[in-house]
């Protein structure tokens, strides 16, 4: 059986799917993404065949501003067509292509392989009102929002027009998809390799300058982003850290992300989340017990959650982060906003606290509280770690779920929907 995976960052969400079947007799597998991409990240799968097709942008010049985005996604559909008609020409034909919903890649694959399966990996459907739109109102949506998300949505609609079937990695992104195509979308995470992310008791932290190491025996509280912005509540830390120091005197406070924007506006040039918050928050932090730290190498983010006392994750009603479960995996106790999507995964006060988004004043009291309640905690770290294993093991759950749901496809079998 000959299967395709395109992304544009191969591998993306496809990083353990591909060599699983690479490693199965009686599979072909290839890879296929944007070539700087794919040469930036050099991705190494023993039996992977990896591709990559130039994806040269659109003349801004002949962009109308209105509709670029729309544009963009058709013009990038067009490029990853004709790099799949090579393909054909020179006789392959794959029974399935998994490819990501996104950025118009998908729009044009059943044109050129009209019998190939395709499964569309349904990560997000954007929303003018009930999700991430509208949620802060310190960062209102500008005019037209509404009618560029319809736009924004129109390669994702046309992708799964032509599909054969998708998948989302939770219910909550699920249900942001129009309701008469949540029939053909199922419901599987990617998964957590709880065999990586797991607690160590002698776990050691040691700060990138070589300044100072962690361990467990201290009182740790961690925050962790990609990129420290509003969709993932970093303005409203910040606010929290002055009340935290006041409230956890031998507290020390470690934040981790990059000064880049992955989902929230964009600002004037030169300018950072990290920065304006440190503006605001001028002559109210202690410095000497606040580091702010560049992104980790995941081992040593790792070693980071393993020796936090009190681990916050916030978020807006958007897909919730994969290091909220790896926090989790790690038997952190997680003190996260009560949104939707993280209420998917927890349940307050049995496998981590919830804790209003907004409320900097109670994110303190919150972390403070359970901070108060040393060992007497303990059950809710456990659970935590016991409810990733049980519902996003990667190798014993998803992973093997993931494959049932492209074998049954690849055969012409219809999966279980949501």
């Amino acid at each position: 059986m000959r299967l395709l995976f395109l992304h544009q960052n191969f591998p993306g969400q496809y990083r353990h799917l591909a060599p699983y079947f690479a490693a199965r007799p009686g599979f072909e597998v290839t890879g296929l993404g944007e070539r700087k991409n794919v040469l930036r990240q050099q991705p190494r799968f023993p039996g992977v065949r990896v591709l990559g097709y130039t994806a040269t942008p659109p003349d801004p010049a002949k962009l109308d501003p209105g509709t670029a985005s729309l544009q963009r996604a058709i013009h990038l559909g067009r490029t990853v067509a004709r790099g799949l008609t090579k393909l054909e020409k020179d006789g392959y034909r794959p029974d399935l292509i998994a490819a990501h919903i996104g950025w118009g890649e998908a729009i044009f694959i059943k044109d050129v392989f009209p019998d190939a399966k395709l499964l569309l990996y349904c990560e997000f459907f954007y929303r003018a009102s009930g999700s991430d739109t509208g949620f802060d109102p310190e960062f209102p949506s500008r005019p037209g929002h509404a009618q560029r998300l319809r736009l924004m949505n129109a390669p994702l609609l046309m992708a799964l027009e032509a599909a054969d079937w998708g998948v989302a990695a939770t219910r909550w992104q699920h249900a942001q998809f129009p309701p008469h195509y949540r029939s053909r979308i199922s419901v599987q995470h990617d998964g957590i390799d709880t065999d990586v992310a797991k607690p160590d008791p002698a776990a050691r932290f040691r700060f990138p300058d070589g300044s100072a190491t962690l361990s467990r025996g201290e009182e740790i509280i961690t925050y962790a982003a990609r990129n420290l912005e509003p969709y993932r509540g970093f303005h409203i830390f910040m606010r929290a850290v002055p009340e935290l120091l006041k409230r956890r005197p031998k507290a020390r406070i470690v934040i981790v992300g990059g000064d880049d924007v992955s989902y929230s506006p964009r600002l004037p040039e030169g300018q950072t989340y990290r920065r304006r918050m440190l503006a605001e928050l001028e002559g109210k932090i202690d410095w000497s017990r606040v580091h702010m730290l560049p992104r980790l190498a995941y081992p040593e983010y790792l070693s980071l959650l393993r020796v936090s006392s009190a681990h916050v994750y916030l978020t807006y009603p958007f897909i919730a982060s994969w290091s909220m479960m790896e926090a989790m995996a790690a038997e952190c106790l997680v003190i996260a906003s009560r949104v939707p999507p993280v209420e998917e995964v927890i349940t307050d006060g049995e496998n981590g606290l919830l804790v209003d988004f907004f409320s900097p004043e109670g994110i303190a009291a919150r972390v403070d509280e359970a901070l108060r309640a040393g060992a007497a905690m303990d059950p809710i770290r456990r659970r935590a770690r016991q409810s990733i294993v049980e519902r996003y093991d990667l190798k014993r759950v998803c992973l093997p779920a993931q494959a049932r749901l492209i074998e049954q496809l690849a055969r012409g079998e219809t999966p279980a929907p949501g």
